[in-house]
């Protein structure tokens, strides 16, 4: 795939590579913009980037960067947090993969990568004018997916993997471990245990799941009582364990808070081993039929929080779950739902005729994107409907 990488002539034995314009320093940009300025206070006044915030400017550095070199004040760290595993409907990345943030952004097309980046880190970091001729080039592959590490003040971080995961660990408040991400060339299949409500249409739609061939697997079981850890083991090893709730209006031959202990045993015989670096996702979701005794014993016993997910028309909330996770991001898409509109939601199911035809499942579907940085994907049809 053809890139815009072009060699600094100035470094004739040197592995850098910027995108386009010169390496030489500039005169300061304009003060109005205080991203224009990192590159005279790095070149002309030879200030490290890693005093520098490489997503706004600031001088209050309070950590560096885990895939660029560059630091980071505290509320673009908060932000980066919070953004960087959503991603959109099209599988690609909501934000910008440097600043998390843009209000226009071109999205790399290496077919295996998602990510994409603002016009303001292109000019203010590359060199002036370089949104514009890669928003004019027919291919373009970022700089996380460039063979040379570096494009004008843009230096990619060795062992970037490694830097995103301990920075992840290090800074969210979220007490839950991050995987560390996986190269394209090692990704495998995906194998998931879906337990009680199966979501193979979901992942097939988002392509972590072939049509009619055998690479990635679910295991889907409706009833888990005489399931015991032998079994478990020998349907797996797991990559993805799921569970839900009934939607509610669905009969149903167990009591709500059965789903989430079952859950919460067949989760623990699913588990790697202690230590394991493999990654391990796990979700589960009520439909709003827990009681708030069970959600605080499922706040104990999966030791995360709950966040809510809506399906908002206008000012309508039309559905809504509960969901304790592990996979990144997840946490970003929540919505509060004080216990008013609750309320009004039970009492709209109870009005309806007809128990709903759309699962806890569908409403989560975009929540398992963000594992595409971990199992193989075989499809781009994203969109298409279910």
């Amino acid at each position: 795939m053809a890139t815009a990488a072009v060699l600094d002539p100035e470094a004739e034995h040197s592995m850098d590579a910027i995108l386009v314009g010169s390496s030489e320093p500039s005169s300061p940009p304009s003060p109005r913009l205080r991203r224009g300025l990192i590159a005279y206070e790095v070149k002309v006044k030879q200030r490290d980037i890693e005093d520098v915030c490489i997503c706004c400017g600031s001088f209050q550095v309070h950590t560096q960067h885990p895939l660029f070199e560059g630091g980071m004040c505290t509320p673009c760290k908060d932000k980066f947090l919070e953004c960087l595993f959503l991603y959109d409907e099209d599988g690609y990345q909501s934000h910008c993969s440097i600043c998390c943030a843009g209000e226009t952004l071109l999205i790399c097309e290496n077919p295996d990568c998602t990510r994409c980046y603002c016009f303001q880190c292109f000019d203010s970091l590359v060199g002036p004018g370089t949104s514009g001729k890669v928003q004019a080039m027919s291919n373009w592959v970022c700089f996380l997916c460039l063979p040379f590490p570096r494009s004008g003040l843009l230096q990619r971080r060795k062992k970037w993997r490694g830097w995103l995961k301990a920075f992840c660990d290090r800074e969210a408040e979220s007490p839950l471990e991050m995987y560390k991400t996986v190269p394209v060339w090692k990704r495998e299949p995906v194998r998931v245990l879906s337990l009680f409500g199966d979501i193979k249409k979901e992942l097939r739609s988002l392509g972590f799941l072939e049509y009619g061939s055998e690479p990635g697997k679910l295991k889907h079981l409706d009833d888990v009582t005489d399931v015991v850890r032998r079994d478990v083991e020998e349907w797996g090893p797991f990559d993805l364990a799921y569970g839900s709730t009934p939607p509610r209006g669905h009969a149903c031959d167990h009591p709500p808070a059965w789903y989430l202990y079952q859950f919460h045993r067949i989760l623990q015989y699913a588990r790697p081993r202690p230590g394991s670096p493999q990654p391990f996702f796990w979700m589960f979701v009520d439909n709003l039929v827990l009681t708030e005794d069970d959600r605080v014993v499922a706040t104990r016993f999966l030791e995360t929080d709950p966040v809510t997910i809506q399906d908002a028309h206008g000012s309508t909330i039309q559905d809504a779950v509960h969901v304790w996770s592990n996979i990144p991001a997840v946490k970003s898409r929540h919505s509060a739902l004080d216990s008013q509109e609750e309320l009004s939601l039970l009492a709209q199911d109870r009005q309806r005729a007809k128990p709903r035809t759309q699962g806890p499942a569908m409403l989560v579907k975009n929540c398992f994107l963000p594992l595409r940085e971990y199992f193989k994907y075989f499809s781009t049809e994203l969109t298409s409907s279910l």
